[in-house]
Protein backbone atom coordinates (compact mmCIF):
# COMPACT_ATOMS: atom_id res chain seq x y z
CA UNK A 1 0.00 0.00 0.00
CA UNK A 2 1.36 2.97 -1.08
CA UNK A 3 1.07 6.48 1.08
CA UNK A 4 0.46 9.10 -0.87
CA UNK A 5 -0.33 11.20 2.05
CA UNK A 6 3.34 11.16 2.72
CA UNK A 7 4.56 12.26 0.04
CA UNK A 8 2.21 14.90 -0.46
CA UNK A 9 2.73 16.32 2.75
CA UNK A 10 6.43 16.05 2.20
CA UNK A 11 6.48 17.85 -0.80
CA UNK A 12 3.71 20.54 0.57
CA UNK A 13 6.52 21.59 3.09
CA UNK A 14 9.42 21.06 0.64
CA UNK A 15 11.43 18.48 2.54
CA UNK A 16 13.07 15.53 0.90
CA UNK A 17 12.96 12.00 1.82
CA UNK A 18 16.31 12.64 3.21
CA UNK A 19 14.95 15.16 5.66
CA UNK A 20 12.57 13.57 7.05
CA UNK A 21 14.39 10.51 7.45
CA UNK A 22 16.57 12.42 9.90
CA UNK A 23 13.40 13.69 11.48
CA UNK A 24 12.95 10.03 11.98
CA UNK A 25 15.67 8.84 12.68
CA UNK A 26 16.38 6.73 9.53
CA UNK A 27 17.97 7.07 6.38
CA UNK A 28 16.49 8.24 3.41
CA UNK A 29 16.10 4.64 1.73
CA UNK A 30 14.17 3.26 4.38
CA UNK A 31 11.48 6.60 4.53
CA UNK A 32 11.48 6.22 0.85
CA UNK A 33 10.27 2.65 1.53
CA UNK A 34 7.63 4.35 4.18
CA UNK A 35 6.32 5.98 1.28
CA UNK A 36 5.74 3.61 -1.21
CA UNK A 37 4.26 1.09 1.04
CA UNK A 38 7.65 -1.31 1.26
CA UNK A 39 8.47 -1.23 4.62
CA UNK A 40 5.29 -1.25 7.56
CA UNK A 41 4.82 1.40 9.50
CA UNK A 42 4.79 1.19 13.05
CA UNK A 43 2.70 2.90 15.51
CA UNK A 44 5.43 5.31 16.71
CA UNK A 45 6.78 6.03 13.44
CA UNK A 46 3.20 7.19 12.22
CA UNK A 47 2.56 8.73 15.55
CA UNK A 48 5.98 10.59 14.74
CA UNK A 49 4.79 11.66 11.41
CA UNK A 50 1.30 12.97 12.97
CA UNK A 51 2.67 15.27 15.50
CA UNK A 52 5.82 16.50 12.92
CA UNK A 53 3.06 17.24 9.88
CA UNK A 54 0.25 18.46 13.16
CA UNK A 55 -2.64 16.17 11.65
CA UNK A 56 -3.83 12.67 12.15
CA UNK A 57 -2.57 9.15 11.57
CA UNK A 58 -5.90 8.82 10.31
CA UNK A 59 -5.13 11.63 8.04
CA UNK A 60 -1.77 10.04 7.14
CA UNK A 61 -3.44 6.17 6.52
CA UNK A 62 -6.35 8.06 3.66
CA UNK A 63 -9.75 7.40 6.48
CA UNK A 64 -10.43 10.96 6.42
CA UNK A 65 -10.00 14.05 4.85
CA UNK A 66 -9.64 16.12 7.68
CA UNK A 67 -6.13 17.44 8.33
CA UNK A 68 -6.61 19.03 11.80
CA UNK A 69 -5.28 16.57 14.52
CA UNK A 70 -7.44 15.28 17.55
CA UNK A 71 -7.59 17.30 20.43
CA UNK A 72 -4.63 16.27 22.98
CA UNK A 73 -5.43 13.92 25.61
CA UNK A 74 -6.53 15.74 29.04
CA UNK A 75 -4.14 15.02 31.69
CA UNK A 76 -4.22 14.89 35.16
CA UNK A 77 -6.78 13.42 38.07
CA UNK A 78 -10.14 14.69 37.71
CA UNK A 79 -12.26 16.20 40.32
CA UNK A 80 -14.42 14.66 42.35
CA UNK A 81 -17.83 14.98 41.89
CA UNK A 82 -19.32 17.39 44.59
CA UNK A 83 -21.45 16.50 47.18
CA UNK A 84 -24.60 16.69 47.50
CA UNK A 85 -26.35 19.01 49.97
CA UNK A 86 -29.05 16.36 50.28
CA UNK A 87 -31.76 19.23 50.54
Amino acid sequence: MKYQRLQDLREDHDLTKTQMGEVLHVDRRTYSYYEEGDHRLTAETLTAIARFYNTSVDYLLDLTDEKKPYPPKKTGKKKPPEASSGK
